[in-house]
């Protein structure tokens, strides 16, 4: 993809292709010797921390940015999207660079040259859509690539040749599907992240459907990387007999298939824990079927990494109903409160809010209230009486909105806003966490895409700057009866249409909300007080910039990345930029306009000839506003 470098064009030319998915990568000249930093797993490192000590680039010369190459352009003539989306983030070991395509292939690249070193291609299924993990061997074992495939199965790739590990499982590969979805054959299932790895084990979750109750078991399961055996299991739903079975209806665990971890866990070597987070039950707006709170949907649980029993859990939302689950990393860093230095963890969720909780037992730091919210009109729901507000850090996103905050100041967008608040007979928000209603059609802050997404957050473990990019996006719509049979009884209904695109408070055909912007931020909150540091608009409308409104922020996923240079680089937003800010500041040192939207996380490295790279896959599509 091409762009700007600083104000410069980089002219990058598509040679007549049609660019459905690729990286870029980005350098500038070596300034301090051959220093090496990987980026090692998902979330850069096992902490989650999204944090690179490299310093190369910085606030100083990062308008020299320029694009050094590109892989992954399709061939002339090809349709866009035909090969789907990807939130892939590549990672870089011992000198190579491997991630997924879109093309169903797994790669290793010359990190320096984007020069293809091998390319394995699936024979069935297709490649992971957030990317690979690597496990670096055990002396008689080679280090490994290990991939999730969309027909449920994790496989093994020997990290130099891209050939099947044969020792792995059967010759290579291993059935997820078999033991959690027996009873669902047709159901999707499949890892929806990277594994998460710990000595010897691969820690895996997964994701199938979240409309409806019934499908596979969500378990989070440990493999052997030396055999591919099963090393031990835990039940998203507690079984009969396990702490938290007594939140679920009785026998639910039997035939449910939520809530999942299908984000990426961090990992606390030395004290040999794993932090995961916990999607939503389903279905995500009517919970009538499961009245109770609902361990351990929408939250955080530490589990002893050698054997999978829960250490402690936290829950960010109980009984979710507003499809606020938990997807975002749980990143690991020490903050000093009180004066004391207190080994941490922080969790964002799709609620706007932020927890930093003590590693070791999940006790909040700064306090945490649980206060009355809103409860529900529909018949057969029981909605959680309160919810968990941290006192700090204040949160993330807008939580409501009142009856006459609507856009102005643009007559053509003002006018669609205006008719569809008419349509859906005014705004009708409650406050915080305010239920759908079988009354009236109702708008909710966050929506369901958020507040914080998977992007997660980045740790600046100097400054104890926790960085995070957030979006105001309402949800929209009312909860219907359904037919007779239907396994939910309500289901929710929104005017524009079926779609998660048209269940959203703006307009669908341009992704403009319709409440006053900036619709997207990106934020500092400083770890050690709890306080925001900094906040500022994260993305443009180019439509209503031409008309004079500016820094009205934008729709978008994907997370930041902060580096030693003071950089916090970050796309995640659909008007195609991708950015660097000022890490103590804020102010925005560098944009570049890609060819297609940067819906994942950035990652940096330094090459084997001392240039420090910062790399972003894209896809050449709005994919989550397209989402139905």
């Amino acid at each position: 993809m091409g762009g700007k470098g600083g104000k410069e064009n980089l002219s990058v030319r598509r040679v007549r292709a049609v660019l459905l998915a690729g990286i870029a990568c980005l350098s500038i000249a070596a300034q301090d010797g051959t220093r090496s930093a990987d980026w090692t797993t998902y979330a850069g490192d096992a902490q989650g921390r999204r944090y690179s000590p490299l310093a190369q680039i910085t606030a100083q010369n990062v308008s020299r940015l320029k694009l050094a190459w590109q892989y992954g352009v399709a061939a002339a003539g090809a349709t866009p999207n035909a090969f789907g989306r990807s939130q892939a983030i590549p990672i870089v070991v011992g000198g190579i660079l491997y991630t997924s395509t879109t093309q169903r292939t797994i790669v290793a690249l010359d990190p320096a040259t984007g020069r293809e070193i091998w390319k394995h291609t699936l024979e069935k299924g297709g490649a992971p859509n957030r990317g690979v993990s690597y496990w670096p061997g055990d002396g008689r074992l080679p280090p490994q690539i290990l991939a999730g495939t969309t027909d449920g199965r994790l496989i093994a790739l020997d990290a130099e040749r891209g050939t099947l590990v044969q020792t792995f499982g059967d010759h290579g590969s291993i059935d997820l599907r078999a033991g959690v979805a027996d009873k669902f054959p047709k159901m999707p299932y499949a890892m929806a992240s990277p594994g998460a790895v710990f000595k010897n084990l691969i820690i895996t979750g997964a994701q199938g459907q979240e409309d409806n109750p019934e499908g596979p078991a969500m378990d989070v399961r440990a493999w052997d990387l030396r055999t591919g055996t099963l090393a031990w299991t835990f039940h998203t739903i507690p079984h009969p007999g396990e702490p938290g079975s007594d939140t679920w209806p009785k026998d639910y665990w039997m035939a449910a298939g939520s809530p999942a971890n299908w984000g990426f866990g961090s990992v606390d070597v030395e004290r040999g824990l794993i932090f995961l987070p916990i999607g939503q039950p389903a279905s995500q707006y009517y919970g009538g079927h499961r009245v109770q709170q609902n361990l351990y949907s929408s939250s955080v649980v530490a589990l002893d990494a050698n054997t999978g029993n829960v250490r402690w859990h936290f829950q960010l939302t109980h009984h979710d109903v507003w499809d606020y689950d938990n997807a975002a990393t749980p990143a690991l860093l020490d903050v000093v409160h009180d004066g004391k230095r207190i080994p941490a963890v922080v969790t964002v969720a799709k609620s706007g809010l932020m927890f930093f909780l003590e590693r070791e037992t999940g006790k909040p730091i700064y306090p945490v209230e649980e206060r009355p919210v809103p409860q529900s009109d529909i018949a057969g729901e029981q909605t959680w009486p309160t919810q968990p507000f941290p006192v700090k850090p204040p949160p993330l996103s807008r939580l409501s909105i009142g009856s006459n905050e609507i856009f102005t100041g643009e007559p053509e967008h003002e006018k669609f806003c205006r008719e569809l608040v008419e349509k859906i007979g005014g705004i009708h928000n409650l406050g915080p966490y305010t239920p759908y209603s079988t009354k009236e059609f109702r708008i909710l802050f966050p929506g369901q895409q958020g507040g914080p997404n998977f992007g997660g957050v980045a740790i600046d473990p100097a400054s104890g700057y926790v960085f995070v990019n957030s979006r105001d996006v309402g949800g929209m719509g009312r909860m219907d009866k359904t037919a007779d049979g239907d396994q939910v009884a309500y289901r929710r209904f929104s005017p524009l249409g079926r779609g998660t695109v048209n269940a959203r408070f703006w307009n669908p055909a341009t992704s403009l909300p319709c409440q006053p912007p900036p619709w997207a931020h990106l934020l500092a909150v400083n770890a050690n007080t709890g306080d925001i540091a900094w906040k500022v608009p994260l993305g443009t409308s180019d439509e209503l910039e031409a008309k004079g409104i500016k820094n009205t922020g934008a729709f978008g996923q994907g997370g930041p990345i902060v580096t030693a240079g003071g950089l916090v680089f970050i796309a995640g937003s659909i008007d195609k930029r991708f950015r660097a800010f000022d890490a103590r500041t804020g102010e925005m040192r560098w944009e570049t306009r890609l060819e297609s939207e940067g819906h994942t996380t950035p990652m940096t490295y330094m090459a084997a000839n001392g240039k420090q790279y910062v790399v972003i896959v894209t896809t050449g599509v709005n994919a989550f506003a397209l989402e139905n």
